[in-house]
């Protein structure tokens, strides 16, 4: 049994889609061969299709996405739905597909349009970025404005922004990864403040970024650096000590 969920702009090309899933492990360009998920390119007519194939979940969690909570290729193929329609960018969302056995969900794969990007999020902050300054403002601007239409994106996070330079020193940014969202009818400050806090351990980016937040929406600038500052520090404790349990965890398994 599968579902096959398709946009209504690609209606017509059901089976021919449903086709490049059925061979997505012999065919297609891998781009991401990760230890839980596969990502592989594929040529479709004039578009470039990013299929993402989501890993077999365990036991528990077999039953836990056929019958009380959705996959994350359904939520991805949805939160990209709302985006678009909310006017922030994101790779087209073209399908999503599952897979169940006797006892859940089995395999399922997110179909987008896929960007030739030429940076992301994590660029800045590890190398060094020409026209550093107005990115950077200009991606703070992307975010107030996801603010300002309730979405609070939980994995905001330097690799999940992608960025493609246009004419006059503009840019675009494209969320990626887009499988944990909220939606809200408005965002508190807190929130605001917190969903900065995965994207980077420099305080010189926290300046540039707190400096333009407050201009655009008016907040005391001490007030929005101390705030994002602390988020953010407390962040990479939690995720410091994450990373320390881990590797004693390793350590005294050996």
């Amino acid at each position: 049994m599968f579902n096959f969920i398709i946009s209504p702009k690609f209606n017509s090309s059901n089976k021919e889609l449903l086709e490049i899933i059925e061979n997505f492990e012999k065919k297609g360009q891998v781009l991401v061969k990760g230890k839980r998920n596969t990502i592989k390119t594929f040529q479709f007519e004039d578009l470039i299709l990013n299929i993402k194939a989501f890993r077999v979940p365990k036991l528990i969690n077999k039953v836990v996405y056929r019958y009380f909570r959705k996959s994350k290729a359904k939520r991805s193929f949805e939160f990209a739905t709302i985006l678009t329609n909310k006017g922030i960018n994101t790779p087209a969302p073209i399908a999503y597909y599952e897979k169940f056995d006797k006892i859940g969900l089995s395999k399922s794969y997110y179909i987008c349009e896929h960007i030739e990007s030429d940076l992301t999020y994590k660029t800045l902050v590890e190398e060094e970025c020409s026209d550093f300054d107005n990115i950077l403002r200009q991606f703070t601007r992307f975010t107030y404005l996801m603010h300002e239409k309730g979405i609070e994106f939980l994995d905001h996070s330097p690799g999940n922004t992608l960025i493609k330079k246009n004419s006059n020193e503009t840019y675009s940014f494209y969320l990626v990864d887009l499988n944990r969202m909220k939606f809200h009818e408005s965002l508190s400050f807190h929130k605001r403040m917190k969903n900065f806090s995965r994207l980077t351990p420099r305080k010189d980016m926290i300046a540039i970024m707190s400096n333009e937040y407050s201009k655009i929406s008016n907040i005391d600038e001490d007030k929005v650096f101390n705030e994002m500052w602390k988020q953010t520090q407390d962040f990479q404790f939690r995720f410091k000590r994450k990373k320390r349990i881990k590797k004693k965890l390793k350590f005294w398994k050996k």
